[in-house]
């Protein structure tokens, strides 16, 4: 069994005892600087000139600095940039700043795993990584709760990095639900084979899939809608509750006969076979190579896909439908009304 870090585990003195610099005020980044500041961490936001997030920051109570002035006085950096903008933003305001002793922190592994970002042998370097969106991060420690969180080191150079990490983890409240070790390259890895083959990619197509299948069949658009896309949420629901026995035995024998029987044919041998080769592909480093490449010709192949998936029709539908259902979103038009 993998080892799980909970509140005793973990020295909440060490984080207290270092000047934390949160680069970025995005989803993860406001609530790790509010955790943090809430268990009593000396932290300031580092923001770049004009940015639109300086507001929002200031508003919450939390010092904001320029990236290279918060390098400059932290000893603790957490990069909270986007990935495909953490390499430039390090080289020039970050890595001028930082001293033996200091430590470089992150949520996601992709810059160390695939060599954007290449450390100084002094520096500590490790990882936090919320296993939830900020906005859950943020959430649940208000209540008194927690996001179970990855923990990982990439360079030990002054020996405590993993308990630093940890105290980092309770300062944001990962150790009231429980922490766990793992390694830069495995979170980035199974990360992105999970966005890329199941969560976002893998659903989504399947989802577009079945909504066309039943329009080409001639069934009604807003009936493939909420077949297809509008009742995922009942079952992605019971799944995260009960685990997929559980979703199983909470959906009608039907559904169930239905599932075990055809499931394994939409999802069959030639999708694993495609699952494996996603997955080569993150692991020998195409898909960053490719990733990197398209941000530096300006995305042009990522925009057109956007742009594409926009105008799906199951987007007009489901717009058109989702109007006539004040329930849905209404949980989000409230925290964005709250600011939470």
């Amino acid at each position: 069994m993998a080892k799980l870090y909970y509140e005793s585990d973990a020295d909440a003195s060490l984080i207290r005892g270092r000047k934390v610099a949160i680069v970025g005020y995005g989803s993860q980044g406001h609530a790790h600087a509010l955790n943090l500041a809430e268990s009593g961490v000396d932290v300031r936001v580092a923001l770049r000139d004009g940015s639109s997030s300086r507001a929002k920051a200031e508003e919450a109570g939390l010092k904001v600095m320029q990236v290279p002035d918060a390098a400059a006085e932290a000893d603790v950096v957490m990069l909270l940039l986007p990935d495909t903008e953490q390499a430039a933003v390090y080289e020039r305001d970050i890595a001028p700043h930082l001293n033996d002793g200091d430590a470089l922190m992150f949520a996601h592994g992709f810059n160390i795993r695939f060599g954007q970002i290449v450390p100084a042998p002094g520096i500590d370097v490790a990882m936090v990584a919320p296993k939830g969106p900020g906005h859950l991060v943020r959430r649940t420690y208000v209540e008194g709760g927690g996001v179970p969180s990855l923990v990982a080191v990439s360079q030990d150079a002054s020996g405590k990095a993993h308990d630093l990490a940890l105290s980092y983890a309770h300062g944001i409240g990962a150790t009231r639900a429980g922490v766990l070790d793992t390694t830069f390259a495995e979170e980035t890895e199974t990360d992105l084979f999970g966005e890329q083959a199941v969560l976002c990619g893998g659903l989504t197509a399947l989802a577009q899939a079945g909504f066309d299948t039943l329009v080409e069949a001639g069934y009604q658009p807003e009936s493939a809608y909420f077949e297809c896309l509008h009742e995922l949420k009942l079952i992605v629901d019971l799944m995260y509750e009960q685990g997929i026995s559980g979703m199983r035995f909470s959906i009608s024998d039907t559904a169930e006969y239905g599932d075990l029987t055809r499931g394994p044919r939409v999802i069959d041998n030639h999708v694993r076979a495609t699952m494996r080769q996603i997955l080569e592909d993150i692991r020998s480093g195409a898909f960053a190579d490719e990733w990197i490449a398209e941000n530096r010709a300006g995305r042009p192949v990522f925009n057109e896909l956007r742009r594409k998936g926009a105008e799906h029709p199951v987007e007009k539908v489901g717009a058109e439908l989702r109007a006539m259902m004040p329930f849905v979103g209404a949980k989000q038009r409230l925290q964005d009304v709250s600011g939470g």
